[in-house]
């Protein structure tokens, strides 16, 4: 796989029928289809609109890497991260613990909301990632966003899409401040520099938010969200066979042969 350089757990329904097709066309039974795609030299690009503040994000990232990871050898698959802020009027720091503001977004119990916190955190564990929800520092994520999207210009976009999640879930980090942003950053190979620069003035901003046009656009309203080949959209943290039979598709027919004028002209 080449990438071109709050809180939401959504029920198994919303995680498992929500497959988007532009034309209304449904996707046929999850089949393993031989193509020829990458001795084409073709390659398949793959969009994905996420946040880092989305644990949904993260178990969909690994789903869908385990589905790509089935077509090594026969397909190449471009990624292109996209910008989504689950709540772009969020401030800079939050300043709760995660139980708590489920409790009060919710209305729910803070029993119901530490179970919440629990069963989604067991899910990540399933999926190999470890989450600690519990001290996650909250904030507005749309520096993070500005990060990435130098380090997609700079070729080192999934490296840092990969750091922020994890700097986030597992590390219990606060992606919101600029002085932690610069520190993933240069982890991942950016210079300094050219974070500081970023930072200095509106650089990058303008990215995000024509990302996040462009999610209104294709009516995007939750993340993650997947857009193969300008063709499909895969919303949700799908399983991992929902994503193999997608790349199947999109295979199958980038493989089929388009013959234009009269048979022997």
């Amino acid at each position: 796989m080449r990438a071109k350089s709050g809180f939401h757990a959504p029920t198994d329904g919303q995680a498992g029928d929500s497959l988007i097709r532009s034309n209304e066309i449904s996707l046929p039974k999850v089949a393993f289809y031989l193509c020829s795609y990458l001795k084409s030299g073709a390659i398949m690009q793959v969009e994905i609109w996420s946040d880092v503040v989305c644990p949904w994000c993260y178990i969909g990232k690994r789903r869908f890497e385990a589905a790509v990871r089935q077509f090594e050898g026969r397909l190449d698959v471009e990624v292109v991260w996209r910008s989504f802020e689950l709540d772009p009027a969020a401030p800079k720091v939050i300043g709760k613990d995660m139980a708590t503001l489920l409790s009060e977004k919710y209305r729910m119990s803070k029993e119901k909301a530490t179970e919440s916190i629990a069963n989604i955190t067991n899910l990540a564990s399933s999926e190999g990632l470890e989450y600690h929800l519990e001290s996650a520092k909250m904030g507005n994520s749309f520096d993070a966003h500005r990060l990435l999207r130098l380090a997609v210009l700079k070729g080192l976009g999934d490296a840092m899409k990969e750091r922020l999640l994890k700097a986030y879930f597992t590390d219990s980090m606060e992606i919101s401040s600029q002085k932690v942003l610069v520190e993933l950053g240069t982890e991942v190979g950016l210079r300094d520099t050219w974070i500081l620069e970023m930072f200095a003035g509106d650089s990058m901003a303008q990215e995000v938010r024509d990302d996040e046009a462009l999610a209104s656009k294709y009516g995007i309203t939750g993340v993650p969200f997947f857009v193969f080949d300008s063709k499909y959209g895969v919303s949700g943290a799908q399983a991992t066979e929902v994503f193999v039979g997608v790349l199947n598709k999109v295979c199958e027919e980038s493989s089929a042969l388009s013959i234009f004028g009269e048979p022997g002209a």
